[in-house]
C-alpha cells in the first residue's frame, strides 16, 4: 500500500477518492516521488518549483547586473 501525504497540510490522505495527483517530482537518483494532496487542498499547493525559482532568480539578477 502506497501513503500518500498532502503537501499542503503534510496529513496522510486515508481516502484514496480524497487523493489528488499534482506533479512528478524528479530525483537526483532513483525514480522520484509523486506529489498528492487532499481535494480540498489543492487549490493550496504552490505550483511553482522553489528550487528552480530560486535558482532562475540568481540568473536573473546577475544578467541585470552584467
Amino acid at each position: 500500500m502506497t501513503v500518500r501525504v498532502c503537501r499542503a497540510c503534510d496529513e496522510e490522505i486515508t481516502t484514496p477518492n480524497d487523493a489528488v495527483f499534482l506533479w512528478h517530482e524528479e530525483a537526483m537518483s532513483g525514480p522520484g516521488w509523486d506529489v498528492w494532496a487532499h481535494r480540498e487542498h489543492a487549490d493550496l499547493v504552490d505550483m511553482v518549483d522553489s528550487t528552480l525559482l530560486r535558482i532562475m532568480t540568481r540568473i536573473w539578477a546577475a544578467q541585470m547586473q552584467g
